[in-house]
């Protein structure tokens, strides 16, 4: 008996819009395929992204806007001669916040709701776990990886892996047990190529790139604003502000 190597991945976003019975069948994704095309990515609030938060850690109330992103890299095999392209496909609903070349980007948010918190400096200076309160099966981040090399089933697996790397780069925590982080890799087989590591090298920056991209295209929603309407403070005030927890006005989700 035959086992689908992609079975399935979704993204939840029920908690986002009016109306949470509004879910993607079998007729939307037909027609998804149908309008395929050329040209460049949409990215932001689209697709699977039009839901889609990020920084929920701390109530669905102080998130901010996901999306999709999608970036792509060639480079030359100086030993094939083959010009090998990866380019990935990401849909951004994480537990945790979003950094850009280390620097936090968004995330989760004050208790004023103006600025942004540090998810995991707040954890670590409270001394205990409050994942526990929040929902699993949640939250997740959503990647697919295409490269036109020529990979074996076995080594499509490793760059899967290795693309992973670009998720703990732009995203922390992650990989959570709050999160259903997965990484699919597709290969068209066009180029031969030498070093499958050089492959997996290259998943693992699109990927990263990919995912601030996602943030940083999403526009806000009412009560999800995106990462440009939440202040950033610099680094020492931001610091001081990362140790505020909910002593007084806790979510009503921790409650």
């Amino acid at each position: 008996r035959r086992v689908p190597i992609v079975p399935a991945a979704v993204l939840n976003d029920l908690n986002v819009g009016d109306d949470p019975f509004i879910v993607p069948d079998a007729n939307l994704g037909y027609s998804t395929c149908m309008s395929a095309s050329n040209s460049r990515v949409h990215e932001g609030n689209v697709g699977a992204g039009s839901g889609a938060s990020i920084g929920k850690l701390f109530g669905i109330e102080y998130a901010m806007k996901g999306g999709i992103g999608s970036t792509s890299i060639t480079v030359q095999d100086s030993v094939t001669n083959s010009t090998i392209t990866v380019g990935v496909l990401v849909a951004v609903n994480a537990v945790g916040d979003i950094y850009k070349d280390g620097i936090l980007l968004a995330g989760a948010r004050t208790s004023d709701g103006k600025h942004l918190r540090n998810t995991v400096e707040t954890l670590l200076s409270i001394n205990s776990s409050i994942f526990n309160k929040f929902p699993t099966g949640t939250a997740t981040t959503l990647a697919c990886v295409v490269t036109d090399a020529k990979l074996t089933k076995a080594q499509a697996k490793k760059i899967s892996q290795m693309a992973h790397d670009g998720f703990a780069r732009a995203i922390n925590p992650v990989h959570t047990m709050s999160d259903g982080d997965v990484v699919f890799t597709l290969a068209t087989g066009l180029f031969p190529v030498s070093d499958v590591n050089l492959i997996g090298i290259m998943a693992a920056y699109v990927v990263e790139r990919a995912i601030v991209r996602a943030v940083e295209q999403a526009t806000s929603l009412p009560g999800f604003p995106n990462d440009s309407d939440c202040q950033i403070l610099n680094s020492s005030i931001n610091r001081i502000l990362t140790c505020e927890y909910w002593d007084l006005n806790p979510p009503s989700c921790f409650t």
